[in-house]
């Protein structure tokens, strides 16, 4: 085979990083063994010892991971009075006149997780320690400084404050102050994590002392709560827009992360600083606004229609500039209770930028009446780079809006699709605008690639409307010059081609169908000689996309009427055909796949090369063989296996030859590929082949399903073995087990026990030329080479032994002993706390017996 790999050390490839079959990582363990707890008083003494060298950072964060999970596990308090040495190490931190920083932040860290019980908290507050790590006094340090020790403090309080205890320490000792200061930190990460301390010690203090309930008065709200709303309505008056800033993502926090009622309550006393922000001239941090004021909205405690914050919303769009109260506007629509007094403004302020296009590019009246005056958009639009950002933004938030299910405001679609249109047409300079504002606005657009492909993708998205066939006739005509400009780039092009087929697969759902139909075949007699033209591209990104859609095209609307008669009389077989030559690999994977659909639907009207007595059918599948044993590249085998596979799901492989055949055939050239994601597509295959020839049987794939020989599922059993056997399938499985990428392997494992458990009962001991159980791959890998070589000589040996043999390796692999092997990541046990502990040791020199893991 070539590639053995002794189990379970299995060796994952470079490729296996894009495998979605790839597992997660194990979690560190949450309970500490007791080689553990013996390595960590010699960890915690390097640790403290300024003459070694302090570990790098990727080993304190790692041994942070492990501690928080044993904290997590709520063995936290319990590991701290186990292992006194964790605690002497933070008193040994603290003593250093000049601890390493690094070392200072992680004890700051270490001593928050323990803190975060109270158990640990009451632990750690003797002897004022934790004065000493999280009061104020650290701050007057020298090492207050290195911005390790900011960020260290505040993520060890951020850790610690999950009790009231704690809340209560933090505010009686002055650091809540300290914690403000923080929030204004030069480090933005310091100041986003000091403001995420500040959100929970709010809302946790009001949340603990809601035994009455709260007054718009701040005067009854908890002590600590009070300090930080008086703070926030200061910064939000200020004058400096970073303070205003980061008050406004502290209540974007709170609304967003808590709806209580009494959030309502406080939002009553912020509304009237929030509110000032938009009469400033321009609007501070107008971004912010939006975000705030959608994650008000957003809240069910703001779901009632009287809420003063709906009518606040249509102030605020307004008052923004159209850039941000477009993208308002599109939160507002996106909100499943949101009222209608406040849909329809927010609908105005989105549609402006295109209703002023259309006013201005052609003679039809506007869409909607605007709420507020048109002149800034138009100031925009008369600036090349200003109009086409709000252009593309425009149509990028028409898009997301057909994604709503729950949108009921109404689009006026035929005047949308003209402004469209009209876009689509200045792109590449077609159309004639009625004014000089048309005329500028004309010239921004023409190239601009930016506008073309968010265009094109709004047109695809709209596909779903319901409009006139003398508009789809507009779409189709629009498209088609895309189709036909020798300009169009290939992402465009790409574009150009998935908005068509969006159109044509929704044709049959269009009113006046037979009108409808005429306006599409039309169009399909124009499109198919652009497909000729695109196939003899220079570039593959064109013949790729060409490809590509036909094979989506013939997929989706074979049963459209008079589709196949277009078809037929078009000749894209031969070109495609030609293509599976082509230097480029992905134009030959994607021309295997169209030619798939062609075969499965019988549009190969044209002989195509090869000998005369042979069908087109078996030409296909006689070239599909050839290109899986012998294409250099993996695209293109992968994409035969592929197209084999939905033939046999999808039921065509019968009509189109002998299907054991071809799937054996399949099984033997995979079975020999040295690409794991070919013998992946393989393996899926053979998992559909079992599932259709059991359910053909009625047999259970249940594992270990009991099926006694006296039953009369016996015969069906015996038939399935014999089907599995003639198909090479127990071949190709076990070599895959024995593969040395990683999913592979799983893949088949699981196919074979549920093989296992329709032939080998747990109660029914096979006899067989082995006997033992075992898990090594090297055994399994020698027992297939033995079998091969007896076979090699005896070629017309009598396949009735061939079962036997097949079951006796069922029964004698530990399959489930493998597959919980294989559910484990390849270096679990170099990620295991212990390898870790023996690292620091090591690099410490301290260790002794090599105990270090070398990875």
């Amino acid at each position: 085979m070539g590639r053995a790999s002794p189990f379970p050390e299995w060796r994952e490839t470079a490729s296996l990083a894009r495998s979605p079959c790839r597992p997660r990582p194990l979690p560190p363990p949450p309970a500490m063994d007791g080689e553990c707890r013996q390595l960590l008083p010699a960890v915690c003494a390097v640790l403290a010892d300024p003459r070694q060298p302090l570990c790098d950072d990727t080993c304190l964060e790692k041994l942070l991971d492990w501690f928080r999970a044993v904290a997590e596990a709520g063995s936290g308090t319990l590991v701290l009075q186990e292992n006194p040495c964790l605690f002497d190490l933070i008193l040994q931190g603290l003593r250093l006149e000049e601890p390493n920083p690094s070392l200072l932040g992680f004890i700051l860290r270490l001593a928050g997780l323990f803190a975060a019980s109270e158990s640990g908290f009451q632990q750690l507050s003797e002897g004022e320690l934790l004065l000493s790590l999280f009061g104020q006094k650290l701050s007057t340090r020298g090492l207050w400084e290195d911005a390790i020790v900011r960020s260290g403090w505040i993520q060890g309080v951020q850790s610690m404050s999950q009790h009231i205890h704690a809340i209560q320490f933090l505010y009686d000792c002055g650091s809540v102050n300290l914690i403000l200061t923080l929030q204004r930190d030069t480090s933005l990460f310091i100041a986003s994590s000091a403001n995420e301390v500040l959100v929970h010690i709010l809302v946790f203090s009001i949340q603990s002392a809601m035994q009455q309930p709260l007054s718009t008065s701040d005067s009854n709200w908890p002590a600590s709560a009070q300090l930080i709303l008086a703070h926030l309505k200061k910064s939000l008056r200020s004058s400096i827009p970073s303070q205003v800033a980061q008050s406004l993502k502290a209540l974007m926090m709170v609304f967003r992360g808590c709806h209580d009622n009494w959030t309502e309550v406080l939002w009553s006393s912020f509304a009237q600083p929030v509110e000032s922000l938009l009469e400033q001239e321009p609007v501070c941090e107008a971004s912010l606004l939006v975000e705030l004021f959608l994650s008000i909205a957003r809240s069910p405690v703001f779901s009632h229609h009287e809420s003063g914050l709906w009518v606040l919303l249509i102030h605020a769009m307004r008052c923004l500039d159209p850039l941000q109260a477009g993208s308002l506007s599109l939160g507002v629509l996106k909100l499943c209770n949101c009222p209608q007094v406040v849909s329809i403004p927010a609908l105005r302020v989105l549609l402006q930028p295109m209703d002023c296009i259309l006013r201005a590019t052609t003679d039809q009246p506007g869409m909607l009446e605007p709420i507020s005056d048109s002149a800034a958009v138009e100031t925009l639009l008369s600036v090349k780079s200003s109009c086409i950002g709000l252009l593309c933004q425009t149509l990028a938030h028409l898009e997301a809006l057909q994604c709503q299910d729950f949108f009921t405001a109404g689009l006026p679609h035929e005047p949308l699709l003209n402004c469209l249109l009209t876009i689509l047409e200045f792109c590449i300079g077609l159309g004639n605008p009625s004014s000089s504002m048309g005329n500028r606005i004309s010239r921004f657009l023409v190239g601009s690639l930016r506008v073309q492909r968010v265009s094109l993708d709004v047109i695809g998205a709209v596909s779903h409307w319901t409009i006139s066939s003398l508009s789809l006739g507009k779409i189709f005509d629009v498209l088609l010059a895309y189709l036909k400009s020798p300009d169009t780039r290939p992402t465009i092009l790409k574009k150009s081609f998935q908005a068509t087929f969006k159109w044509l697969s929704s044709c049959s759902r269009l009113t006046d169908f037979k009108e409808m139909s005429h306006t599409r075949n039309k169009f399909l007699k124009g499109l198919f000689p652009l497909l000729h033209k695109h196939f003899n591209s220079p570039f593959w990104e064109v013949q790729d996309s060409a490809l590509e859609f036909l094979a989506r095209l013939v997929e989706c609307c074979p049963d459209q009427a008079g589709f196949g008669q277009i078809l037929q009389s078009s000749g894209v077989a031969k070109p495609v055909w030609d293509l599976l030559k082509d230097s480029e690999s992905y134009v030959r994977a994607s021309a295997i796949s169209t030619l798939g659909r062609l075969a499965v639907i019988g549009s190969l009207n044209q002989i195509l090369p090869g000998p005369e007595q042979t069908s087109n059918q078996q030409n296909v599948i006689s070239k599909l063989l050839e290109i899986l044993g012998e294409d250099t590249e993996s695209f293109p085998r992968r994409a035969v296996i592929r197209v084999v596979t939905d033939w046999f799901r999808e039921g065509h492989l019968e009509s189109l030859g002998d299907a054991d055949q071809l799937i054996s055939r399949v099984f033997e050239l995979a079975n020999c590929d040295l690409d794991w994601e070919v013998k992946l597509h393989g393996l899926e295959l053979a998992e559909i082949f079992v599932a259709r020839t059991a359910g053909n049987s009625n047999l259970s794939l249940c594992p270990y399903a009991v099926v006694l020989s006296s039953t009369p599922a016996s015969s069906c059993l015996e038939k399935s073995l014999q089907k599995f056997c003639q198909v090479k399938l127990f071949e190709f499985l076990l070599n895959a087990l024995c593969d040395c990428d990683r999913p592979v392997a799983q893949k088949s494992c699981g196919i074979l026990l549920s093989l296992k458990g329709m032939f080998c009962p747990k109660d029914v001991l096979i006899k067989g030329p082995v006997a033992q159980k075992s898990q090594r791959t090297d055994w399994l890998e020698e027992s297939l080479r033995s079998w091969r070589c007896s076979h090699k000589d005896q070629p017309d040996q009598d396949s009735h032994q061939k079962p036997d043999w097949a079951l006796a390796i069922l029964e004698a692999v530990d399959l489930d002993g493998l597959q919980l092997a294989l559910d484990k990541s390849s270096d679990h046990i170099e990620k295991s706390p212990r390898s870790l502990l023996q690292d620091i040791l090591a690099t410490a020199g301290t260790l002794t017996e090599n105990g270090a893991d070398c990875y």
